[in-house]
């Protein structure tokens, strides 16, 4: 298996098992997230759809997110992927959904966040969001190390769920 699928396997696999569906909002991972659970066979039983969310422009007219609900806030926070990873979730009707932002490097982004800053959030049977720092400004590292991360949040939530 490919280290995509590798990545998301068993993700895909208690999706299956459990007649459960994901969509996924990302932003610094590329598509990372979306094309590791569609590189698994069988995808298709579980990976509803996603999209890249790269600015505010793509979360309003994408998410169609209103401004009120970004009033106050920014993207590359907790609050962001919760927010992102819920909307998603409610338009696509999916059981789960999996979202990032962050900083993949090799500079910080406009909101004073360092490279290898991400914020993932699951939304689903149990909501988590959390922040993770690599401290490198390798842009691919980071990418990669923000899709395990949310791999693993989303697997543990998928477990803890049942």
């Amino acid at each position: 298996m490919s280290e995509l699928g590798t990545l998301a396997a068993t993700v895909g696999e208690l999706l299956k098992q459990n007649g459960q569906t994901i969509s996924v909002s990302e932003s610094s991972c590329g598509g990372l997230l979306s094309a590791a659970l569609v590189a698994v066979p069988g995808a298709s039983a579980y990976y509803l759809g996603g999209a890249i969310i790269y600015t505010r422009v793509g979360q309003a007219g994408l998410l169609r997110v209103p401004d009120e609900a970004m009033e106050g806030q920014r993207a590359s926070t907790e609050y962001y992927a919760a927010l992102n990873a819920r909307t998603l979730r409610e338009i696509l009707g999916t059981t789960w959904a999996l979202s990032e932002t962050g900083a993949s490097g090799p500079t910080g982004n406009r909101y004073g966040d360092d490279a290898g800053h991400a914020c993932i959030a699951v939304s689903g049977p149990i909501e988590r969001a959390i922040t993770i720092e690599t401290r490198s400004a390798d842009r691919e590292a980071n990418m990669w190390a923000f899709a395990k991360a949310a791999f693993d949040l989303m697997e543990q939530c998928l477990r803890e769920a049942g």
